[in-house]
């Protein structure tokens, strides 16, 4: 088949099934994408953020200079690094809940281009593997897939690092975090959560992957379960940052 054949069967298809916006479903130029509108609205986070939790510093009275937060100079989590490519907004918070909830896993692409940005200082400390954030089985069959899986399997196949999306599993039901308020997310997930081979992470630098992070209680209690197991260090890596807490 000619190229001018080919292009012209391209052009048709793209006539009928024209590129469309993630967020708005304008019809646009590049696949896998937002118009330009869309992506004017979403917030980056970038530099001047803390060093360790990846908290944005601007508006804060937080210590700038040494580029670390109030939170994290009083206290230690369990992580080495964590970082978010986006704040969860009015305007991210749709892209991240069609594709959690309503099967748009035609979002993946850009997510995991927006994991890619916000992990370099990740990357750059070094990773072995990569973990997703896991979900009940009973939730599994509900959502029909695990979005943070998802996730993690194509950033592997972008940073060809090993992902391990089973050896971390969560042995009990709970209530969405997202229906808990602050008090009371820490005790629902604690002790939901098993390594099903530790083996698997003795030794080894893991980032942990998750779609948003809120509070940070489930990547935090993560964390320790893959500490105790004999993880090397874990650093938490997602699309969005609730930022208001």
């Amino acid at each position: 088949m000619s190229f001018s054949i080919i292009n012209c069967l391209k052009n048709l298809v793209d006539f009928i099934l024209p590129l469309r916006c993630l967020s708005c479903g304008k019809i646009i130029h590049e696949k896998d994408s937002l118009c330009s509108e869309c992506f004017d609205n979403i917030s980056f986070i970038i530099k001047p953020y803390c060093q360790r939790c990846g908290k944005p510093l601007i508006g804060h009275k937080d210590d700038i200079l040494g580029l670390s937060c109030v939170a994290c100079l009083n206290k230690k989590d369990p992580y080495r690094l964590c970082r978010s490519a986006i704040e969860y907004d009015e305007y991210s918070k749709r892209i991240i809940l069609d594709f959690k909830f309503a099967d748009r896993v035609e979002n993946i692409p850009l997510l995991v281009r927006w994991l890619d940005f916000a992990g370099k200082d990740i990357l750059d400390a070094g990773i072995d593997l990569i973990i997703p954030v896991p979900i009940h089985f009973l939730r599994l069959i509900k959502r029909k897939y695990n979005q943070s899986a998802l996730l993690a399997m194509e950033l592997s196949k972008l940073w060809s690092i090993p992902v391990a999306p089973n050896v971390l599993k969560k042995r009990k039901y709970t209530k969405p975090q997202s229906l808990c308020d602050s008090t009371k997310r820490k005790t629902n997930v604690k002790n939901t959560f098993k390594i099903t081979n530790p083996l698997k992470i003795k030794g080894k630098r893991i980032v942990l992957i998750d779609d948003v992070y809120t509070t940070g209680t489930t990547a935090k209690e993560c964390t320790k379960i893959l500490l105790k197991a004999g993880a090397k260090s874990v650093d938490i890596l997602t699309v969005a940052r609730v930022c208001s807490h």
